[in-house]
């Protein structure tokens, strides 16, 4: 489609591409505030929300992409992008071409995710259960959810409003449907659905 073409027949698409032009400022502002190093590639449709703790560690490769506005996505995120290392010495580290709209990752150890890796909108990544399971502990320590690392391999998609839970490995060429909450490791080159996320077949027949 070219840009005439494109500008007559979904020129949603047009104010899309002037939104991001105009908040390009604040973003590479919003990043350098928070020591993160801008990328080559990078596009933001709306401005993140970056909650990083000083002695934590995000890193973002090239092609890096967050639709935040609600008008950024058909599907209409329900909040911008929201990324977030809870403790000293957490790490979200995340590969080249990565593209996401509206959710959450949330670090308080771990999580890391290769390249082309497209998050649908909604989902969430989560390493840390955030409280305690057990009621006495919450009350003593209401912060101290247990942690486990998160890997998410190359060229994995995950669906709209999908669960990422604490201690998972996606493997890479993986896809998880739609509404899936993923509590175990899904090997490579696979389709996984559900709540719980089980295999449903190859991701490359």
């Amino acid at each position: 489609m070219n840009r005439l073409s494109q500008a007559i027949n979904a020129p949603w698409k047009v104010w899309n591409q002037i939104f991001r032009w105009l908040i390009y400022p604040q973003a590479r502002l919003l990043m350098a505030f928070n020591g993160i190093r801008w990328g080559r590639g990078w596009s933001f449709y709306g401005l993140p929300v970056i909650q990083k703790h000083r002695q934590s560690l995000m890193k973002f490769g090239d092609g890096f992409s967050l639709r935040s506005s609600v008008r950024s996505n058909p599907l209409g995120p329900n909040h911008p992008v929201i990324l977030s290392t809870l403790r000293a010495g957490a790490v979200l580290q995340i590969g080249r071409n990565f593209g996401m709209t509206g959710g959450s990752i949330c670090v308080a150890e771990r999580v890391t995710i290769g390249d082309n890796v497209a998050v649908g909108a909604n989902s969430v990544i989560v390493d840390t259960d955030f409280h305690p399971i057990d009621p006495q502990m919450r009350l003593q320590d209401p912060q101290n959810g247990k942690t486990a690392p998160i890997t998410i391999a190359d060229n994995v998609f995950i669906g709209m409003n999908c669960i990422i839970l604490k201690g998972v490995t996606i493997g890479q060429n993986s896809v998880i449907g739609a509404g899936s909450v993923v509590s175990r490791n899904i090997p490579p080159n696979s389709i996984a659905v559900g709540n719980p996320a089980v295999v449903i077949r190859n991701s490359i027949e």
